[in-house]
């Protein structure tokens, strides 16, 4: 079992945290940094939710989240970016989890979905069993460079509807 996490919003004091954690030799092969200025935006903008990350009684920041699309009119929200700092320990599946609630039942999503580097096989295991579906590969749709070597990754483009949503739920997939 996990310990106990919480997203709690983003606040402007964070970010030189956010930025750091992006720019971590572990996470950046899998995303695409944003700078200072494109997060403070996401804090700000009312379509996006940026979330701090907590865990445990002292409520450590392990990571982050953004959310995008959360006021679309076709009920399709993004998730855009989830950064652990903490890896193998089960964490992010739990923030999965926290967010498909969050999409499905607060923001009244129709559809969450998000895009996953090829590369990064670890989040599309996870997310392929959390129940997102592939929909799709942007064939060599972004650039990467890792240890020198400079090259294209395709992005795995995934989601999950309502349906699918309550149907796990009745199943007892979606329990923390």
């Amino acid at each position: 079992m996990t310990a106990a996490l919480r997203l709690r919003p983003t606040m402007l004091s964070d970010l030189d945290w956010v930025v750091s954690l992006e720019r971590d030799g572990a996470n950046l092969p899998f995303i695409t940094p944003w700078e200072r200025p494109q997060h403070e935006g996401a804090i700000r903008f009312p379509d996006s939710r940026h979330f701090i990350v907590e865990e445990g009684d002292e409520l450590a920041r392990i990571g982050f989240v953004i959310l995008q699309g959360c006021r679309n009119p076709n009920g399709s929200v993004e998730l855009k970016r989830l950064v652990m700092q903490a890896k193998g320990r089960g964490l992010g599946r739990a923030v999965v989890r926290q967010l498909k609630a969050m999409a499905f039942t607060q923001l009244k999503a129709h559809r969450f979905w998000l895009d996953v580097k090829a590369l990064n096989t670890r989040a599309f295991s996870l997310y392929q069993s959390e129940g997102f579906v592939e929909e799709g590969r942007l064939r060599e749709s972004v650039r990467v460079a890792i240890d020198g070597a400079d090259g294209y990754d395709s992005l795995i483009v995934m989601s999950l509807l309502d349906r699918e949503y309550r149907a796990r739920t009745a199943l007892g997939l979606e329990g923390g």
